[in-house]
């Protein structure tokens, strides 16, 4: 048994709160997607890593429910949903915070926030003191246009309106792109708590290898649309993260 094997059969799945299982994808006549099936469990973050075009950002949008996937099945706690619209995906507790943020430019920081309240109940219909405590930076500029804030600042207002909607799993794209260094601690450290509070499943997208390796719990590797590893971080060191990556 080679060792690329032997920390495959090492991997532990637990109770994924994500389940997403042989999940194809097409782009009109071309596939993009093949047979995907990872899991993501809750209390932990499930790294995604590959080079650029392998197929990463197309799985959330399918996951999310922003594209049609052309097969598979995705579970969110156990339950199967049986269609997958953004709305579908956010009443199943599924959040997904794009890369390039989609802030709405003319809403101030409490308008951006409240377009959460869509998948609630209206009596959960508020602003909960845990959103600020996460990015302190928010609850002094609620009065603030969403376009006049800083890249870092709006990365941090987009995660925190997809809390608003108290996810089962938290979808991240790319969070740390041209994002100041010590904007990308503070975003570091709130997915810690989040992460110690364990209440969901966190999905990171990252091509910063640090920071994905720093707050990874497991990690699926993608190649030309496909899974070629999924490993834990227990049986996975940087060096052989950098190593896959180069390839």
């Amino acid at each position: 048994m080679s060792p690329r094997t032997r920390r495959l059969s090492t991997f532990t799945w637990g109770v994924p709160m994500l389940d997403v299982a042989n999940l194809d994808l097409h782009y009109g006549q071309s596939q993009i997607l093949y047979d995907i099936s990872f899991a993501a469990k809750q209390g932990q973050i499930t790294a995604l890593m590959g080079n650029n075009g392998v197929g990463k950002t197309s799985l959330l949008k399918a996951v999310a429910g922003r594209h049609p996937a052309s097969g598979g099945a995705v579970q969110v706690d156990a339950k199967p949903m049986r269609t997958v619209t953004a709305f579908d995906a956010a009443r199943a507790g599924i959040a997904y915070v794009p890369q390039g943020r989609e802030v709405f430019p003319m809403m101030s920081v409490q308008e951006n926030l409240e377009t959460g309240f869509a998948c609630l109940p209206k009596a959960d219909h508020g602003v909960p003191d845990h959103i600020f405590d996460l990015f302190p930076v928010l609850r002094d500029m609620q009065a603030r246009r969403g376009g006049d804030l800083s890249g870092g600042q709006q990365q941090q207002l987009a995660i925190a309106r997809a809390l608003i909607t108290r996810p089962k799993v938290l979808l991240l794209d790319e969070p740390t792109e041209g994002i100041q260094p010590n904007v990308i601690d503070q975003i570091g450290d709130a997915l810690r708590l989040l992460r110690t509070q364990g209440e969901m499943a966190i999905v990171l997208v990252e091509q910063n290898a640090d920071f994905a390796y720093a707050l990874g719990d497991d990690f699926v590797l993608m190649e030309g649309g496909r899974v070629k590893r999924r490993v834990a971080k227990d049986a996975y060191s940087k060096e052989e993260l950098m190593q896959d990556l180069a390839l």
